[in-house]
Formats: C-alpha cells, structure tokens, sequence
C-alpha cells in the first residue's frame, strides 16, 4: 500500500486520491472515451464528406437519393463499424495483431495496411495543397479573381468585373458583383481565372502522365509542412492525438456553420438547396444508385483500412463500443447531409451569378474543391476571409483521416515486433514513416502529380476494400465461428450484440458488400481527367496497386499452411485456420472462460529477457514450493484419517 502510495506521489497525483492510469500499461490507452470518439468522427469525416456526397446525391435523384443511403447505413455502414470496433477493441491489437484470431489470414491485415500506406501518401498531398491555397488566401485580393495575370489565357473570362477591380483590392468592397455574363455569352469557349489558376499556376500541369517535368517547388514546401504537422500531433501516440483531435474534429463543423449562415443570405442560394434536396423519385429503381449509396456508406466511414481495428486496439476492455459505433457512423452521414447544404447553397448562388443552371458549376473531387468552390468564393463580399475558413476547414478534415492513417501503420509495426525497445522509441517508427511518406509523396508535387493523385485516388483503395472487408466477415463469422465471437463480444461488453447485428453480420452485410463489389465491377470505367485521357500502361499501374492489397491474402495463406504442423494438407490447413494460443484478451485479469487457461510460459515471453530468467526462476520456486505443500496436506490427511477411522466407524458419516 506504501508502495502504491508513493509511486503515485512520484507521478504528481495529490496524496489520498486515486492514480489515473492506464488499463494496458504496455500499450497505452485514449485518455478519456471523448477521444476516442472524436478521433473516429475525425477519421470517418474527411474531404469526401464535402466533395463526394454532393455530388453523388444531385447526380442520383437529389433527396431520393437520401432513402438508399440511409438503408445502406442501417444494413452495411452501421454493423460493419461495430464488427471492426468490437474486433480491434476485444483483442486490444492492431490490423496485424487481431488476426490471431485464424493466423492463416493474416494477410488482410498485410492488406489493410498497404492500402492505409497508398491512401497515406496520396491524401497528405491533397492537404498540402490544402495548406497551400489557404497561404494564398493570406491577401486583400484572391489571385484567382481575375484574367489579367500572367499565367492566364486568351480563353480566360472571369465573373468579377475588371473594373471593380480597383474596390476590392484597396477596400475589399462589400459589393464585388457579377458583370462579365454578358461577355460569357459572346464566347464559345469559356475557362475561368480559378480553373486557370489551378491548371496553370498551381500545378502547372504537363500534358502527359509520363512527362513529369519540374518539382513544383511550393506544392512540395506545404507537403513537408502536412508532414511536420502529422509527425507532431502523433508524436506521443494516441496520447498527443488525443488531445489535438478536440480541436481538430470540431472546429470544421464551427467553419461549415459559419459558411452556411452566410451561404444561405446569398441570392440564388435556395435554388441551389432545393436542387440538392428535390427528389426524383422514377431514380430510386435505378440499381446504379443503390450501388452509389452502398459504395458511399462503405468508403466514407472508412472500412477495411484498419483504422478502425487500431483506434479501438487503445480502448479499455469494458468499453461500450457498440454505443460508439452508432454515435459515429450517424454523425458521419450527417455531417455528409450537411456539408451538401453548405455547397449547394454556394453553388447555387454561383448559378444565379452565371446565369446557368446548378448543374452546370457543381462538380466533384479536386474539381469541386480547388476550381469550383474558389471561383464561387470570389464572388463573396471579403472573400478572402471566407477563403481562409474553406480552406482550413478543408485542412482539419485532411487531418483526422491522416492521423488515423498513420497511427495504423505504426502501430501494426509496432505490436508485430513487440519488443520492449520499439515500443519504448515508439516516436522513431513514426518519424520514419512520416519521412518515407514524405519522400514517396513528392513525385506527386511534379507537373505529373495530379495525374498520379487520381490514378491512386481511384484505384488504390476501390475494389480492394470490398474483398478485405468481405473476407474479413467471412473469416470472423464462418472460419472462426459466428457463435465464439458473440460469446466474445459478450464478454467484453457485458450483453451478446443485438439480433439485428447478428444477422447483419453473418448475411444481410457480406451479400452488401458482394453488391458493392458486383456493381464496381459492372460500372467499372477507365479513369480520364477532363479530356485527358489515360495511357493503357499507366492504367496497368493502378490495377497492379489495386491487386498489390488483394494478393497479400492469398500470398501469406499459402505461406501459413505450408509451415502449420500436419501430415495432410487437410490437417495443415486446419491448423493454420485455428486461433493462436495468445488470442484473446491482451489482459490477464480479462481471460475468463475458455481465456483463462493461458500457460504461465506464455505470460513470461513477454517479458524483457531478463525478466523473463527471472520469472521461469519464480515459476520453477512456486512449483516446488507447491510439491512441498502438496506433500505435506497428503501427510496431513493421511494421518487425520486413520484417526477419524479409528474413532468413527462410519467414515461416510
């Protein structure tokens, strides 16, 4: 108690109160459920949320579009976060780790994390270009308002008239109006100062994949400064995150708030609005849009990257992640619903400026964010004010995902490993990564880059995640068994998972997720950008990414099977799908059931080596020790019944 009692002196707590620490003392905990929470909201919230579902609802029947997607949520969204949470959660490992569940597949964790890896390099560069225009929104004038710089083209026409052009950068006039739609009119061929900008100042885009060109020297400045960023507020693990992410993972929707209260003064904004909500219904019997939703649902809220598994590896045992799941996957999609408010309400504006229908200026991905979004901003009163808040909200969303992403790859390194040292120099792993990163990221800052962002974009992380996912359900609820990993959830939380994620989980999800797989297949189309369109070889690359993920699983199977015990290969394969003897609990204290006969030597490996000596030593004492207390309770009870005998000749009695 003394003991106790001072160590907690030493660690600054005030005498007579309890320590807070942590339950996995190994491995660490999140300081407190919030950060959990909002570290999740952050991973699950990110720049698709802005730029993908707009763009899917109005393209989809507007609110029609709404009915798909929520039931997509309730069947596949919802259970597939609760499987992944409760999966990482009960064995307290990342999406290497956990798969002691059936070693054999193992893989998909190799998987998981090569797909984490291609998202990693490819999204730090979206947010450094993020960073990059949000620097360039430091000025009276935005530098994408008008065509009179010298990297514009004749083709050029820009919505803010030239002569009001003298107001808004001495004053930043209250006023800046559209008066160049009558010059629209008279040209065939229009490109906007923002597209321009974007085009030819930012990327200074070349013409083919393969022609690299230059470095774009400020591109790569901000991607060293996204990583300095991410490499900080990961510094310390989950601890440092933690904290950053109570700014991080709200402050965007501070941002989104402001700008649409000021979206919806706008004129023309509520055309924009009903746009985006007005449904169509005849589009609810169209199978492209259910495999949208499902696609969406699927992609949005990050399933099978393994950033799921590994933020709820730092939960401790008993907690409620099934209340967490549902928390974080409504507010995922809500926040989706409005993010389309706040641009459609934008674009809708930019419509009635340009006197075109909203159609015609809504656009998706890159397009919408770094053309679209600031051409509209231009026509805002201050609008470099309102181009800082876009843009650093853009910047904090980029973020929370990047942060997950990252804490993936280093936490399956370093619970692979495992030994004391790396998980001591923890902050190394993350620094070398966060460099590697760097390093692979800056090919994508050449004149090239946009090329290669979007090739990755779309085929990095596609039809790869349906497969990890699907295989993931089957090897949980099929190889494993659907009845063990109940009784497992029900250990951990205390009551089995409802009926509804029951069924959901061994059919309603898997058939879900086959449809998704079935449709991307289907609705499968080269990848172009604008008119460009893509070389055979460089499409060759993407599928090779794609299947880089995918071929883990086969790959480390074969490998399994063939060094399991077993004379068969039918015994050999069993083996190898059978759980490792440390599945479990990470916790002693945790194993009950059928987890409470673990061997003490499985205790002792991991351990330091010293301690280890020390501990067999102990354990070899305490078997002895027992053998002599043994021996001496059998002498005792020898002896005390031939007197009970003696005196009583009814023994039985």
């Amino acid at each position: 108690m003394e003991e106790k009692q001072f160590a907690g002196i030493l660690n600054g707590a005030v005498p007579g109160e309890p320590v807070k620490k942590d339950e996995n003392s190994r491995r660490g905990n999140w300081g407190n459920q919030i950060e959990f929470v909002l570290t999740s909201v952050g991973y699950a919230v990110g720049l698709g949320n802005v730029w993908r579902f707009p763009y899917l609802c109005y393209r989809n029947g507007g609110g029609a579009f709404m009915l798909p997607y929520f039931i997509m949520l309730v069947f596949c969204g919802i259970p597939l976060f609760f499987l992944e949470l409760s999966f990482g959660q009960f064995a307290s490992l990342g999406c290497l780790g956990v798969w002691k569940i059936s070693p054999m597949f193992k893989g998909v964790g190799y998987g998981m994390m090569v797909v984490s890896t291609y998202i990693g390099i490819y999204y730090n560069v979206v947010i450094c270009i993020a960073f990059y225009y949000f620097f360039m929104s430091m000025t009276n004038l935005l530098p994408w308002t008008y065509c009179n710089n010298p990297w514009n083209t004749p083709d050029c026409s820009g919505v803010v008239s030239t002569s009001n052009q003298l107001n808004a950068s001495l004053a930043n006039a209250t006023t800046t109006l559209v008066a160049g739609v009558s010059e629209l009119v008279n040209r065939t061929k229009r490109t906007s100062p923002s597209e321009e900008y974007w085009k030819h100042y930012v990327l200074n885009i070349s013409d083919d994949i393969g022609n690299f060109g230059e470095v774009r020297l400020p591109i790569l400045g901000c991607l060293a400064v996204s990583w300095v960023v991410v490499f900080l507020c990961l510094i310390r693990g989950v601890k440092s995150s933690g904290k950053v992410v109570y700014f991080t993972a709200t402050f965007p929707y501070v941002v989104l708030t402001i700008l649409f209260i000021r979206g919806i003064t706008l004129d023309g904004a509520i055309n924009g609005i009903k746009y985006y909500l007005t449904p169509q219904w005849q589009k609810v019997l169209d199978a492209k849009v259910w495999g949208d939703a499902a696609s969406q649902i699927f992609y949005s809220l990050g399933c099978a990257w393994g950033g799921l598994i590994t933020m709820a590896s730092y939960n401790k045992f008993h907690n409620n992640c099934f209340r967490d799941s549902i928390i974080i996957s409504i507010t995922n999609c809500a926040t989706s619903v409005y993010a389309g408010f706040v641009i459609f309400s934008i674009l809708g504006f930019m419509a009635h400026h340009l006197n075109v229908p909203v159609s015609e200026v809504a656009d998706h991905g890159p397009g919408l964010a770094f053309v679209a979004y600031p051409e509209a901003l231009t026509l805002l009163p201050i609008s470099p004010l309102w181009s800082l808040l876009f843009f650093f909200m853009l910047i904090l969303l980029g973020l929370g995902t990047q942060f997950c992403l990252l804490e993936t790859l280093v936490t399956a390194i370093v619970d692979e490993i495992g030994t004391d040292w790396i998980i001591r120099n923890k902050t190394v792993v993350t620094l070398s990564i966060a460099v590697v990163g760097f390093l692979l990221g800056v090919p994508l800052t050449t004149q090239a880059g946009i090329y290669w962002l979007l090739l990755m974009d779309n085929y990095a992380a596609s039809f790869s995640l349906v497969i990890i996912s699907c295989i993931m359900c089957i090897c949980i609820m099929y190889i494993y068994g659907h009845r063990n990993y109940f009784k497992d959830v029900e250990m951990m939380l205390g009551f089995p998972p409802p009926l509804f994620f029951k069924v959901c989980w061994r059919f309603i999800s898997p058939v879900i997720i086959s449809f998704i797989l079935i449709f991307t297949v289907i609705q499968y189309k080269p990848i172009t950008y604008n008119d460009y369109v893509y070389p055979g070889w460089s499409l060759a690359i993407g599928f090779a990414m794609a299947l880089s993920s995918v071929v883990c699983i086969p790959i480390y199977a074969l490998y399994k099977i063939s060094r399991s015990p077993g004379a068969t290969f039918r015994e050999r394969l069993k083996n190898a799908c059978r759980p490792h003897p440390k599945w479990g609990p990470a916790l002693q204290e945790h194993r009950t059931g059928r987890y409470a006969a673990m061997a003490s030597e499985d205790t002792v490996e991991a351990r330091p080596l010293k301690e280890k000596e020390e501990l067999r030593e102990e354990l070899k004492e305490e078997e002895k020790e027992k053998e002599r207390k043994d021996e001496i309770s059998l002498t005792i009870q020898g002896s005390n019944g031939s007197t009970n005998t003696h005196n009583n000749p009814n023994p039985s009695a």
